[in-house]
């Protein structure tokens, strides 16, 4: 379903936003809702059911944070993010330095956290159970870890020396959180750990350093501004201005070296990407100018370029139970991706006489059976 992912007539989601979408995110309970984020500070939470049973849809936008409401964002809003247990309530996080926790019944918002600089990233763990800590990046190089519980910012993890782009829990380990910044790092901290990081990725694996003084561990050449884990915890994609991306090894820290060739990333900011969910091989879908690029994680494959926006691509969202995938764009509109359904094969064709259908490369067997081999 992932390879036959194309543009789909038959489903538009209502236009809204009058700014470019720099966010998406569907709640994880149902797969049903799904919540944008827009440049001018306005949330819509749409509903992704199709209602009316008809072949072709409109995803209606149910409710939204609008220009006029007492609580909207000033700024860009740069991350919504659902509470992963629950969709009664939801977050987001914005340039204006406030960080909102929202009561997706009322609209109203239940807390406000506020920083000293803009707000590039936040998130939430998909799988604590004993915190309820909100990890966020700002232009401070400070991470802020806030308590939704207390409503207190906890504690802070000091390392990075530039503005925190991206941040993202671990799927697999609860205390654990990457961070991504603007001064080319990339860092694994363990929240309980008071001394400070786990480790710094290094994009040589620790060869350049033994060779020269520069004994400096960064995960790119240039600003690091987006995170993704695997779903298993196991690996980390980060994606760099230095327009590459690389995968690590989650629990050693080591640069895999798959090879994507060249990942255009203009972007200044965050760059929100993301990972397929139950496929084998796993794919990953990153915004790449105003299209969005899929590739295969362990072999480093460009599978497809999904065209269809007109500017740039600031995000995109993955729908696991069906596989659809939204991306959102600078030119205002959210876009859905929708595998496309095979041609129906007539009842009477003998199955011998059927033409094999063509594989994906990236979907064939690589093992042969052992009766080829004598």
């Amino acid at each position: 379903r992932v390879l036959r992912l194309e543009l789909n007539k038959d489903r538009d989601v209502e236009r809204i936003h009058g700014s470019g979408i720099n966010t998406l995110d569907i709640e994880p309970v149902e797969g049903r809702y799904m919540l944008s984020g827009g440049s001018d500070g306005v949330i819509v939470l749409y509903d992704l059911e199709n209602l009316s049973r008809k072949s072709s849809y409109t995803c209606k936008a149910l409710c939204s944070v609008g220009r006029s409401h007492p609580d909207v964002h000033r700024f860009s809003v740069e991350t919504v993010q659902w509470y992963p247990h629950d969709t009664g309530i939801f977050t987001s996080s914005s340039f204006d330095k406030t960080l909102k926790i929202w009561d997706t019944n009322t609209l109203q918002t239940a807390d406000v956290f506020q920083f000293e600089g803009t707000v590039y990233s936040h998130h939430m763990s998909p799988v604590a159970t004993k915190h309820c800590l909100i990890a966020v990046g700002t232009k401070s190089p400070k991470v802020q870890l806030c308590d939704l519980k207390s409503g207190s910012c906890s504690h802070i993890l000091q390392g990075h020396r530039q503005e925190v782009l991206a941040v993202s829990w671990s799927p697999r380990h609860e205390y654990v959180l990457a961070t991504a910044s603007a001064d080319s790092r990339v860092k694994l901290w363990d929240v309980r750990r008071a001394s400070g990081c786990l480790c710094t990725l290094d994009q040589h694996n620790g060869e350049k350093s033994k060779a020269s003084s520069e004994a400096v561990s960064t995960a790119h050449y240039g600003r690091v501004n987006g995170l993704c884990y695997t779903n298993d915890g196991l690996h980390l994609l980060t994606v760099g201005t230095d327009d590459r991306m690389r995968l690590w090894n989650s629990s050693t820290g080591e640069n895999t070296l798959v090879n994507y060739g060249k990942v255009c990333n203009e972007s200044r900011k965050g760059l929100k990407f993301t990972i397929s969910c139950g496929c084998n091989p796993e794919f990953a879908f990153v915004p790449y100018g105003s299209t969005i690029a899929v590739y295969t994680i362990f072999t480093g494959e460009l599978i497809t370029m999904l065209r269809g926006h007109y500017s740039m691509v600031n995000c995109c969202v993955l729908q696991p139970n069906f596989q659809e995938l939204y991306s959102g764009s600078k030119d205002c509109n959210i876009l859905a991706w929708i595998p496309a359904l095979r041609e129906p094969v007539p009842d009477d064709a003998s199955e011998k006489s059927l033409p094999q259908q063509h594989l994906n490369p990236a979907y064939e067997d690589a093992w042969s059976s052992s009766d080829d081999e004598d």
